[in-house]
């Protein structure tokens, strides 16, 4: 078996090329939540059994993964480092609204024909992340206050109950929010409500088993570092 000792240089390259475990969940809120700005500019509708329709836009399984890496940085870094990582999504959110203003403002090339698909699309996700800043800061503070209120009450136990309902309250009050600022006047609002609220709490009881493996994993290796 090697030892460190023994290969300085070689350990030193693996350390270097180690994943931070914070550094990927980051990743994969940021993703998702730069992404759901676009995909929610499409609206879906899905035919139920007994005449009913599902309503819902494009967005919703990238936004959920937001949640999914807020309750996993919460349960092993604490509420500061979720915090933070709220503020870090602030911050891609208002730079994406600003990107696409000035592309949108930027002249046409004169062999560009596709300027008014273009504005129509981005034009929707100016509106929609607008929409997504003023929700996406009431519900991820939240998110991360409740978890960590629920923590405290079952004093650290229980995570799949923690996980569920601090996601379960705060995509309801993002989906209500989100939904009223994004498409008041452009579609019906409570359908949307309703079928985004049925596919964001379905994913997130899903997504329960998820954040039990990334949490044992992130544990396990840092026990396993020491």
């Amino acid at each position: 078996m090697q030892n460190e000792s023994d290969y300085p240089g070689v350990f030193a390259q693996r350390k270097i090329l180690s994943v931070d475990p914070y550094a990927v969940l980051l990743t994969i809120y940021i993703a998702g939540l730069v992404i759901a700005q676009v995909l929610a500019s499409k609206l879906t509708s899905l035919t139920l059994p007994f005449g009913l329709s599902l309503n819902f836009t494009g967005g919703e399984i990238a936004y959920c993964l937001t949640f999914f890496a807020t309750d996993v940085i919460a349960e092993i870094w604490g509420k500061k480092k979720a915090a933070q990582t709220v503020i870090c999504g602030l911050i891609a959110n208002i730079l994406i609204l600003v990107l696409i203003r000035i592309t949108i403002l930027l002249p046409d090339a004169p062999y560009y024909t596709n300027s008014d698909a273009f504005r129509a699309v981005v034009g929707a996700t100016s509106r929609i992340t607008i929409a997504s800043i003023i929700a996406f800061l009431i519900s991820q503070f939240h998110d991360v206050w409740m978890f960590h209120l629920l923590k405290d009450m079952t004093k650290g136990k229980h995570l799949w109950f923690r996980n569920n309902l601090s996601t379960f309250l705060s995509q309801t009050i993002d989906t209500t929010i989100f939904t009223v600022l994004a498409f008041y006047g452009v579609a019906p609002v409570l359908p949307l409500i309703i079928g985004q609220l049925t596919v964001k709490l379905t994913l997130a009881a899903l997504d329960t088993i998820p954040v039990y493996i990334a949490v044992g994993y992130i544990r396990k290796q840092a026990v396993g570092n020491e």
